[in-house]
């Protein structure tokens, strides 16, 4: 059983693994409510770098605007209209391995993996306005802005494996792989540490005073308050006979339960991502799992972006 009046949610996916010619993710609608899933986008992209199991395939972090859905690529920002047709993309040089995304009024955060920062996008302008690049000097995490416009921006590195940006009226919030800390931007410029975190999170966000994230080298989705007991779930598993293309990456990357994507639906309800492309809900309060939905069997297929639909 879920929730009456659980709203609509939209995901991305990444096909890792796939080949010139072969879909590598896609854009997906889930109505839990009336049990339907369509696939809007069909991504298959012939200017992809293919050297790599991961990188650059399929869609990734989702925003919305009020007329407009913001979608990130590899290493390109998508406008869709409601409709998800095309209405433009931006690009940047230092804009790479971009995996989430964060809107706040006018202006977007995007996590360039690939170079470390974190880029800022004016929705007004069409302009990427600003960077920020993450380092660390001993244990004092340092924010160095950069002109995203200019040459002499920071180094292709991607160290630190950020992963996830999240933007609230207490700052802006960050985190990856390799960070072991949920990290947060104030207004000043100064990078601090929230909470820290285990090593190979995704989706890291302030909720209800703690955290929540993809515990993702352990399988879980954790909700970690500031005091009292951690919800832990289980993410879902199949049966490997039932998995398409199973063994097919020897990094052992492409693999089910691996845990990324993740949203809020409102204070005890979240809804969160994994491979093969599976969506579930889970009740914080109850404590407990309440429904699944499976877009995919084929493990190469991982949920990367998902958000609540904004629009009636």
């Amino acid at each position: 059983m879920t929730d009456k009046g659980i709203p609509k949610l939209v995901a991305t996916s990444v096909v890792r693994g796939s080949q010139k010619g072969q879909s590598h993710g896609g854009v997906y609608t889930i109505d839990f409510n009336a049990q339907k899933v369509e696939q809007q986008i069909d991504w298959n992209a012939g200017d992809i770098d293919f050297s790599g199991r991961g990188w650059d395939r399929g869609l990734r972090g989702i925003e919305f605007t009020d007329d407009a859905i913001w979608i990130a690529a590899s290493d390109e920002l998508f406008c869709y209209s409601r409709d998800f047709k095309l209405i433009g993309s931006y690009r940047n040089e230092y804009l790479k391995h971009c995996h989430e995304i964060s809107r706040r009024d006018h202006l977007l955060l995007l996590t360039s993996t690939g170079f470390d920062s974190l880029l800022v996008f004016n929705l007004e302008t069409k302009v990427f306005v600003w960077g920020l690049y993450i380092s660390r000097n001993g244990q004092q995490w340092v924010g160095q802005r950069f002109d995203p416009l200019t040459r002499g921006g920071p180094p292709f590195a991607n160290d630190y494996h950020i992963n996830m940006v999240h933007v609230s009226n207490d700052g802006i919030f960050f985190s990856g792989l390799n960070t072991g800390a949920l990290l947060v931007l104030d207004s000043e410029m100064k990078v601090s540490e929230y909470c820290s975190l285990p090593a190979g999170t995704h989706n890291a966000m302030p909720f209800r005073g703690g955290v929540i994230f993809n515990d993702t080298r352990s399988d879980v989705v954790r909700f970690v308050p500031r005091g009292g007991d951690q919800s832990v779930f289980k993410v879902i598993s199949y049966d490997p006979a039932e998995l398409v293309y199973a063994g097919v990456d020897d990094t052992k990357v492409a693999r089910q339960a691996f845990a990324r994507g993740l949203c809020v639906i409102n204070d005890h309800l979240i809804a969160a991502g994994s491979s093969p492309s599976t969506i579930s809900l889970y009740d914080l309060d109850a404590n407990q799992r309440l429904t699944a939905v499976n877009l995919s069997l084929d493990i190469r297929n991982a949920i990367h972006g998902l958000e609540v639909w904004p629009f009636a």
